[in-house]
């Protein structure tokens, strides 16, 4: 485990809700753990929608004032900083959908690449559209690393149907993993599927417990 773990990916690729199980998972192993949402523009789902769940696990939760509302606010809050550099704790940031919301991470890049402890996963939906095959999901990749400043290190395969999804719709796309981690050189870290599904034959399989707006 890196000390900063960054989620990045397009829109609807699901980084939100890998980033709150994420910090999740480093808590249940007893780590200090912290989660920043960096989201400034304000999707349907958020990683900050699930900030009772995490502080009642332990889970420092950073998160725009606006979160939850319909303001978006194109500021992070200065606590952003702290958690980047004090190294006190294990950070995982929820970063803006596509380039857009990458560039806001670029003014803490500086620091993390400074400290070299960090993993920047590439959150892919090959459902989705724009991410479709492996050459466009490639090409969204390549976009958001420039927009970051900042390179991805590895691939995360977060494919579904939402509530309509089987095992057999992850498994189905394992192949487009695969050649999205050769083309981009990058190894294929985990596969995300429900916890409420059967565990699906697939590289890397790691159960996700789905989040929930407040109400």
């Amino acid at each position: 485990m890196k000390r900063v773990t960054l989620f990045v990916g397009h829109y609807g690729s699901g980084k939100s809700n890998l980033a709150v199980n994420y910090a999740l998972m480093l808590r249940s192993c007893g780590k200090p753990a912290a989660l920043a949402d960096m989201d400034i523009v304000n999707p349907y789902f958020r990683s900050a929608d699930s900030a009772r769940e995490l502080e009642d696990a332990g889970v420092r939760v950073i998160a725009l004032p606006f979160a939850n509302t319909n303001v978006d606010l194109p500021a992070l809050p200065s606590a952003i900083y702290g958690l980047v550099e004090s190294r006190s704790e294990y950070a995982v940031l929820d970063v803006g959908g596509d380039d857009r919301g990458a560039l806001a991470l670029g003014r803490f890049v500086p620091y993390i690449l400074e400290e070299n402890d960090y993993e920047v996963l590439y959150v892919v939906n090959f459902y989705r559209p724009l991410t479709g095959n492996a050459n466009d999901a490639l090409e969204v990749m390549r976009e958001i690393e420039t927009a970051a400043g900042i390179r991805c290190t590895g691939i995360v395969n977060d494919s579904n149907l939402g509530g309509e999804t089987a095992p057999s719709d992850i498994e189905a796309t394992v192949p487009l993993a695969r050649e999205l981690a050769a083309l981009s050189g990058l190894p294929l870290v985990f596969t995300a599927y429900d916890a409420r599904l059967p565990r699906p034959d697939v590289p890397g399989p790691f159960p996700l417990t789905l989040q929930r707006r407040p109400v």
